[in-house]
């Protein structure tokens, strides 16, 4: 007997013209890149500011402009792949997002380059969730465990090997090859997309129906989403440098984004074609998969945040030492997709693999908590290696088990929902950390100044070892440099207490989210089919 779909539709795989691993490494390649620059021009504003007689604060919103048109594209991808087909969304995307990364490199002022990256953003928000709802299509369930894995590498090596490649490039050439070098990629995938990409039978079926009715757009859900998540992505990535709420400017976003996307539910909710259908979270297993994504990447990318910052605060790391410690992860994540592969392929049940990932990055959190500054590279890449292949892990039996229960008419509108919880877990995610940072940090200090007094024997020596620099008969000035030379170390120390504690916070946070996977369904694919349970 057949199964078949909550609309009473066979569920069977349409086979492809062409093998699917061609499909597959083809709409990687624009999807990498699309990742790589979420993170390879943070190097660069310090050259990008200079370059375009802008301040630093100014050139973050390269960075801001890019979130925040990615954000809103998000939501959209599903409901335009079925409006006008798959294969041509996509391919639209690679062509804005190639066309916007040469005019990024070309700008003469940071507001051409802003509005650029805006276009950017734009196609490149869609990349992601087309090329997942793409493979789910192209590959059997038996076999997408090695699509997701394929997948998987462009969303977790890319934004490891960023900031690496980034700041080479920058230092070697230009600033602006960051962006030159989507273009040939990007054309090289416009190529072969056009050629080996192909919608799906029932996705045909779909636009067909759509054709001999009214176009209904829905025009109130789409504003609303729109407002909503560009005020949100604003407030996360603006919101410590803008001191929260402390800021009119952070206030005003925050009500304006609560606001809107408080409406948004509700209309999305009751309005019968929604452009973002959050019926599908009625879906335990969905549900629960993007619960656990949100907060694996959120510890992931705060973690790619935090630790470069530490490195270069804290231990006098160049830029180029600092990406060195982060990248050998990306090489070890690239071996270890294949073999995550295999283990879905021989119906190993994907629940298991989830949870002993976020155990893995738990316990490398809790390692990276227990380091000091006097530790040698080596002591710090291991850690980070290890804590890049727990997210590994999790990440291609994540994506397998979302989309086991949901049906396949609906494959482009939950890829567009399950990749906006992704990108919205990073975002909070790294705002979140970078903010408790600052809070921790001067929580420690205040602890430290009040053990360092004149009834404390060991400041008291560390104070007159300080103060003899100063030489002697200068008693004044030997004082005040080492009051200087104390405080200083005072807030040092009280910064790497913090660093520390953000990390025991991600291994805390991988560990709370372990009972929802248990509360999921049995994911296992069996003969090609869903296994009923």
């Amino acid at each position: 007997m057949a199964i078949v779909d909550a609309a009473g539709q066979p569920r069977g795989i349409a086979v492809p013209r062409f093998n699917p691993w061609i499909i597959a490494l083809t709409v990687t390649m624009a999807t990498f890149m699309e990742v790589l620059d979420t993170s390879i021009a943070n190097v660069a504003l310090k050259h990008i500011a200079g370059s375009m007689a802008a301040s630093e604060d100014e050139s973050t919103w390269v960075l801001t402009s890019y979130l925040v048109a990615n954000a809103i594209a998000l939501p959209m991808s599903g409901w335009l792949s079925t409006l006008i087909g798959r294969k041509r969304f996509y391919m639209t995307c690679v062509a804005l997002f190639t066309l916007s990364s040469a005019l990024c490199g070309m700008a003469g002022s940071l507001g051409q380059l802003v509005f650029f990256r805006v276009l950017q953003g734009i196609g490149g928000g869609g990349l992601q969730p087309s090329e997942q709802a793409i493979l789910v299509d192209t590959f059997p369930p038996q076999k997408r465990g090695m699509a997701m894995a394929v997948y998987g590498m462009a969303i977790l090596v890319a934004p490891i090997l960023g900031p690496t490649l980034g700041g080479w490039i920058t230092d070697n050439y230009s600033w602006r090859w960051i962006f030159y070098i989507n273009v040939p990629v990007g054309c090289l995938s416009l190529f072969l997309s056009n050629i080996v990409v192909e919608d799906p039978p029932y996705l045909k079926a779909q636009r067909a129906a759509l054709r001999g009715k009214p176009l209904q757009i829905d025009y109130i859900g789409l504003g609303l989403l729109a407002l909503g998540l560009g005020a949100l992505e604003v407030v996360f990535d603006k919101g410590q440098q803008e001191d929260w709420f402390g800021s009119r400017f952070i206030v005003t976003l925050t009500a304006v984004a609560v606001v809107a996307l408080t409406i948004a539910v509700i209309w999305e909710l009751l309005y019968p074609h929604p452009i973002l259908n959050l019926r599908l979270l009625k879906d335990r297993n969905f549900l629960f998969c993007g619960i656990v994504i949100f907060c694996a990447f959120g510890v992931l990318y705060g973690s790619t945040v935090l630790l470069p910052q530490m490195l270069q605060t804290l231990m006098g790391y160049s830029a180029t030492m600092a990406g060195l410690v982060m990248s050998p992860a990306g090489f070890f994540t690239i071996l270890e997709m294949p073999i995550i592969g295999i283990l879905l392929g021989r119906k190993m049940d994907a629940r298991w693999l989830i949870i002993a990932g976020l155990l893995i990055v738990a316990t490398a959190s809790f390692w990276m908590s227990t380091l000091t500054l006097q530790v040698a590279p080596s002591q710090l890449i291991w850690p980070r290696i290890v804590q890049t292949l727990g997210a590994g892990l999790l990440w291609v039996p994540i994506n397998t088990a979302a989309y086991l229960y949901i049906p396949k008419e609906q494959t482009n509108n939950a890829s567009g929902l399950f990749n906006l919880i992704r990108n919205e877990g990073s975002s909070i995610g790294v705002a979140i950390v970078t903010t408790l940072l600052q809070r921790h940090a001067q929580f420690h200090q205040n602890w430290l100044a009040g053990h360092v007094t004149p009834l404390h024997p060991q400041a008291t020596s560390a104070l007159q070892q300080m103060s003899g620099i100063g030489g002697p008969g200068d008693t004044v000035t030997g004082m005040q440099q080492g009051l200087a030379r104390l405080y200083g170390l005072m807030q040092h120390e009280a910064l790497t207490l913090s660093y520390l504690d953000m990390y025991r916070l991600f291994a805390f946070a991988s560990l709370l989210v372990i009972p929802l996977v248990l509360l999921m369904r049995r994911s296992v694919a069996k003969g090609g089919e869903l296994a009923a349970h």
